[in-house]
């Protein structure tokens, strides 16, 4: 499997809107770099061009780079893509015959949040935007209580 497997294309989206229901986490200072096909991105703050990973199952956000050259590096990492990009899962839902269309990345039909598993019977193939607003949204409803 390949970083490009693991990964899919969005430059047909507006990389500035695409996260705006994560607005209340990333503070308007991060545009996404990756996006992961299993629904997580890598954001870039705009000030000070850190990595960072917005991993939208937990809405957590950890710095993963000092630098762009730094997560290039990171991307050779046999543990970091395994750790970050959830191959098994991708690998196991391309066997059980669920696969994406360009546009598409994977999402849990029940978040992980309001009690979802990572089981395949969870997860399915979802428009990237769509994907991202309802993550940010239900997120930021559970975060503020």
């Amino acid at each position: 499997m390949t970083l490009n497997d693991l990964t899919v294309n969005f430059s047909h989206l507006q990389r500035e809107s695409l996260l705006s229901d994560w607005e209340w986490l990333l503070g308007g200072y991060y545009l996404p770099i990756l996006l992961s096909a299993s629904g997580d991105a890598f954001v870039q703050n705009i000030d000070n061009g850190e990595i960072w990973w917005l991993d939208t199952g937990g809405s957590e956000l950890s710095k993963v780079a000092d630098s762009p050259e730094e997560f290039n590096s990171l991307l050779t990492d046999k543990e970091f893509v395994v750790d970050c990009f959830a191959v098994q899962m991708i690998g196991d839902l391309n066997q059980s015959g669920k696969s994406l269309n360009p546009g598409q990345i994977f999402s849990l039909n029940t978040p992980w949040l309001l009690g979802g598993k990572y089981e395949l019977s969870n997860i399915e193939p979802t428009d990237i935007e769509v994907h991202f607003s309802i993550t940010g949204q239900i997120a930021k409803q559970v975060k503020s209580g």
